[in-house]
């Protein structure tokens, strides 16, 4: 499918109450369901609310929960990515995002790099991810990403060379760094970021953030799209909820990569051979370090 609609759903959940974020959930689906989106993207930990602490056990689901079934079922007229707690086998709890489609779950990603500074203090409550992959959908194949993953950037690179056209990236953004005309730094940091990696890796950026207030910090929303090119074809407004919808042309794709061969031309046996060195000097000057403190 070369076209697709997405919905950017820009919402407040309910911090802790599952309950009544499943209900919120499936009133935002009807209501995209009514718009014809294709795929809908919530935001990271939408079913949960972000600033947890110790309700994450309490609120954490496994992939097999019943209580997802309603998601496995609206997912059958349309694609369907939520943010979760997710509770693995041997009872780690994970900040995750979940793929439906056609009836079923199909991928998941466990976030990778959890901010543990200022008002943060992810590593507390979960553990890490320890894996990124890009997956193939009916929409062409796609990488998840979640909130702080992208402001490393191998994680965006990572998925651009492993085929990804699309990028998606569920977010708990609050807002930081309040600028006189009551704007956010991080939101202005959020735009560059969106742009450069959009542009760099010749892919659509789909960047999908909450609002609403919890435990005194303020989520600014501003959810966007991005082209190929680095244009914005969608912005959602700071600070309100929103429903959003953009077609997605995948074919940008295919003339942006022909136009700009940046990945073409992408030296894979260099930057290994590089990490290599590199991981090789960290290991010296760290053995080197131990042996002083003896």
């Amino acid at each position: 499918m070369d076209k697709f609609t997405l919905g950017i759903a820009q919402l407040a959940p309910v911090l802790g109450d599952l309950e009544r974020n499943l209900a919120l959930h499936e009133k935002i689906l009807r209501e995209a369901e009514g718009q014809g989106v294709d795929l809908l993207l919530f935001p990271e930990l939408s079913l949960t609310g972000y600033f947890l602490k110790d309700m994450v056990p309490s609120v954490a689901l496994t992939p097999r929960d019943s209580r997802l079934d309603f998601l496995k079922r609206a997912s059958r007229g349309m694609a369907i990515v939520v943010g979760f707690v997710e509770e693995s086998s041997d009872h780690r709890f994970f900040n995750a995002a979940a793929y439906f489609d056609d009836g079923k779950l199909r991928h998941v990603h466990r976030k990778l790099y959890l901010p543990t500074y200022g008002l943060f203090d992810e590593q507390r409550y979960f553990a890490q991810g320890d894996k990124l992959r890009a997956f193939d959908t009916r929409f062409g194949r796609m990488a998840l990403t979640i909130c702080e993953d992208l402001w490393h950037p191998a994680t965006a690179y990572l998925a651009a060379l492993d085929g990804a056209q699309v990028i998606l990236c569920v977010s708990a953004s609050p807002g930081r760094g309040l600028r006189p005309g009551g704007t956010f730094a991080n939101a202005a940091a959020w735009e560059h970021l969106n742009r450069a990696y959009a542009q760099l890796f010749t892919c659509f950026l789909c960047f999908c953030n909450r609002v609403g207030y919890e435990d005194g910090a303020c989520f600014w929303g501003g959810s966007e799209v991005i082209a190929p090119t680095g244009e914005a074809l969608v912005r959602a407004p700071q600070l309100e909820e929103a429903l959003l919808t953009v077609t997605i042309d995948r074919r940008e794709v295919q003339r942006e990569r022909i136009a700009n061969p940046l990945l073409r031309d992408e030296r894979l046996d260099l930057t290994i051979r590089e990490l290599k060195r590199i991981t090789r000097e960290l290991e010296r000057i760290l053995r080197a370090r131990a042996k002083g403190t003896r």
